[in-house]
């Protein structure tokens, strides 16, 4: 590639406004798109012949067969327009030759609606909403609980974790951190007590997840550590959901130990969030019991779905495969 040569790029499983980002945002950085709806599979790599950097959705797999018929394609780069990257077998692209890079975008959206959500769990929402939709307009069994009253264990010194603590604080209540990044606790300007995880498990009335998945924090939360939490403790996931072991989190929930959760991201939530699956069966038994329950909050991972991320997302994906150009240019 010479720099008067335009540069392709290929834009796997794009929705209706990513697919218009695309078209705006990629030739202001003189970039050709190439877009299609459809996620990438072996069976269609073939739309991203000639262009060695390609742009991928965080909601299918891809594989290692994926991989193998995108490197036989001249694919060389992977841009995921998502911060997490479990969802590429990251090791046989490696093996392979394809470089794979996450983007990043602001952590607001994430950590507004983690708050959200960890205030609906506390003060019943689902089940008030449910009664009120019935007309059903009594008072709740159990009153809810205000946050200047709770410790809320924020696991993850990320970005995103430390964009949590920061609205936190204006709640007054404590504040423990659990995570891998020196000095987190005062990154954020917050009070906030950095502790190992079982502290942070026994003393917290609210646990908010925003660690990275990976072969270390899977099921973080297993049945032994949800064991340790302390009685009528409540779990908020915005991170990823394979982050809990679900059948425990259930089990939980059903014998009383925990009061609550409100789940952003489910395991096994592939083929279920971001389908509308009202009229086919849901093969996942732990999903449809959280769906069941009164104290169960499910949403379908959209605690990042904001009109700033969707613009952020898409131009640092774009702006990666381009440095991926520029530094390979001469290879």
């Amino acid at each position: 590639m010479t720099s008067s040569e335009p540069v392709g790029i290929t834009a796997f499983g794009c929705g209706q406004d990513e697919a218009a980002q695309f078209r705006e945002l990629a030739p202001r950085f003189g970039m050709t798109p190439t877009i299609t709806k459809s996620a990438v599979s072996k069976d269609n790599v073939h739309l991203a012949s000639g262009n060695r950097c390609i742009s991928v959705g965080h909601k299918t797999r891809i594989t290692a067969a994926t991989l193998r018929a995108l490197s036989r394609v001249g694919v060389s780069y992977i841009s995921t327009r998502s911060i997490g990257y479990d969802h590429i077998d990251v090791d046989c692209a490696d093996r392979i030759g394809i470089s794979v890079q996450n983007i990043s975008y602001s952590p607001d959206g994430v950590a507004d609606y983690t708050v959200m959500m960890l205030l609906m769990a506390v003060r019943h929402a689902k089940s008030t909403v449910r009664r009120a939709d019935a007309y059903d307009y009594r008072l709740h069994d159990v009153r809810g609980k205000e946050l200047r009253d709770l410790t809320v264990g924020v696991v993850g010194t990320g970005r995103i974790g430390t964009a949590v603590r920061e609205r936190l604080r204006a709640f007054g209540c404590r504040m423990l951190a659990y995570g891998n990044r020196a000095g987190a606790s005062g990154a954020s300007g917050a009070s906030c007590d950095e502790v190992s995880l079982d502290e942070l498990l026994r003393s917290s009335d609210v646990v908010t997840l925003h660690a990275p998945l990976n072969s270390e924090t899977h099921h973080l939360l297993d049945r032994e550590r949800i064991q340790r939490m302390k009685p009528g403790a409540f779990v908020v996931n915005t991170g990823r959901g394979a982050l809990i072991d679900t059948v425990a989190l259930v089990e939980a929930l059903e014998d009383g130990r925990l009061g609550g959760v409100a789940l952003d991201v489910v395991e096994g939530e592939e083929g279920v969030f971001y389908a509308d699956r009202r009229h086919t069966p849901i093969d996942s038994k732990p999903l449809l019991r959280l769906q069941e329950m009164p104290n169960a909050f499910i949403s379908p991972h959209t605690a990042y779905y904001t009109d700033r991320a969707l613009i952020e997302t898409v131009e640092n994906s774009i702006t990666n495969c381009l440095e991926f150009e520029r530094r390979n240019q001469h290879v």
